[in-house]
């Protein structure tokens, strides 16, 4: 580990300086944007040089990767927490929740919006439908306080769901309609056409 730059405080593992690689890019992506953060914006950062920078991650899109997952997975935490102060164990009723509560949040969560590019029209959607995200989607339906199988729901059921969901979840963020449905009016939505499904 080199013991030069790092504003002083060279870190004292590999994990620990890729992780303050991370959290320094997640810093300049809150500042600039996804679009504008560059390498040379993360390295300045950290007081190193880019070359310091690559020897922990190929490029940029690779540490913004590392950060939009940090993000998923203390969202999805904080779903899941959601879920459980609900109290709520019907496969459907905890599938309309959730989804409540990401198209209430997400917006608002700049972490997890880099993995559905969701500043992107381009990329967007493409990101939440690529098979590690519905791979990580199953995985997260399997940790909702639930039991699938009692809803005929098989864990090999969980993947096509996990598409159907994110699907969904994007085409809403993308296109919430004209004017925008409130938060009792998308319920009533999801109840009516998501809920039957998984009923």
């Amino acid at each position: 580990m080199a013991h030069h730059g790092w504003a002083g405080r060279p870190p004292a593992t590999e994990a620990e300086a890729r992780q303050r690689i991370v959290d320094a890019t997640a810093r300049c992506v809150d500042r600039y944007g996804v679009a504008k953060t560059t390498l040379s914006d993360v390295a300045t950062e950290l007081g190193v040089t880019r070359q310091t920078v690559y020897r922990h991650f190929t490029g940029i899109g690779d540490i913004v990767g590392e950060v939009a997952a940090q993000g998923a997975d203390a969202f999805v935490d904080q779903l899941l927490a959601h879920l459980r102060d609900r109290e709520l164990t019907d496969p459907a009723e905890a599938v309309v929740e959730g989804m409540l509560f990401c198209l209430r949040t997400i917006p608002a969560e700049p972490r997890v919006s880099l993995s559905l590019h969701l500043g992107d029209s381009d990329a967007f959607g493409r990101g939440a439908t690529t098979a590690t995200t519905i791979a990580y989607g199953a995985r997260m339906l399997r940790r909702f306080p639930v039991d699938w199988a009692a809803a005929g729901i098989s864990d090999a059921d969980l993947p096509g769901l996990a598409e159907m969901i994110m699907r969904l979840l994007t085409s809403l963020l993308q296109h919430p309609g004209t004017p925008p449905r409130d938060e009792a009016q998308l319920r009533a939505f999801l109840d009516r056409w998501l809920a039957p499904a998984l009923g």
